[in-house]
């Protein structure tokens, strides 16, 4: 089982220059024994601290990286948890088209910046990312069975996507907030970082 120090590493890992907040719900760990353990872990110099922000040291980077394997063995010996991840890669090649599409459009036969000028254009575009996420949910509810701490994800998504559809574009895939896709890389990095593996091109 993953020490609370190790989860805070793993979560500044994914988090980059996150603040306590956001690496403490990324842990699963409550507000006042991460920001202990964030201190500890500043003290002994394994995370820095800069502008109330949290990013992992070159010796936390090497520290973290070492230990996956040996709390997360139990995870990576999941067999249901193994398939659900792999159905998650499978839905990801959907969701980079979906933003490709997001990204861009057909405009006389040439693919163009969007510039979400077009109201239609945009919102047939969000209804897709519904659809996938209508199919992502049962992959979610399996990573929340193996550990309850994927269950922020969850969370996030669904309120990104309930943004968008309510007409808050930005949270699709704006890089400066919790939008959905913003969200989905970061549960993309928890997955690949917990199982061991390499993210694809």
């Amino acid at each position: 089982m993953a020490t609370e120090l190790h989860l805070l590493m793993h979560a500044a890992a994914i988090r980059k220059h996150g603040a306590a907040t956001d690496i403490a719900a990324i842990a699963g760990l409550p507000g006042a024994t991460a920001a202990a353990a964030l201190g500890a872990a500043c003290a002994g110099g394994r995370l820095a601290e800069v502008d109330g922000k949290y990013l992992l040291t070159p010796a936390g980077q090497m520290i973290v990286a070492a230990e996956y394997s040996r709390f997360w063995q139990d995870l990576r010996a999941d067999a249901d948890f193994v398939a659900a991840y792999e159905r998650f890669e499978i839905i990801n090649r959907e969701l980079k088209q979906v933003i490709t599409r997001w990204q861009t459009m057909e405009l006389g036969g040439k693919t163009v910046a969007n510039d979400h000028s077009d109201k239609d254009y945009d919102e047939a575009v969000i209804g897709q990312l519904g659809d996938l996420h209508e199919k992502f949910e049962p992959v979610l509810d399996a990573l929340v069975r193996g550990d309850a701490r994927f269950g922020i994800y969850k969370s996030k998504l669904g309120e990104a996507l309930e943004k968008a559809e309510d007409g808050d574009i930005e949270w699709v895939s704006d890089a400066r907030i919790d939008s959905y896709h913003t969200v989905w890389f970061e549960l993309h990095e928890d997955l690949l970082r917990v199982l061991g593996r390499v993210r694809e091109e």
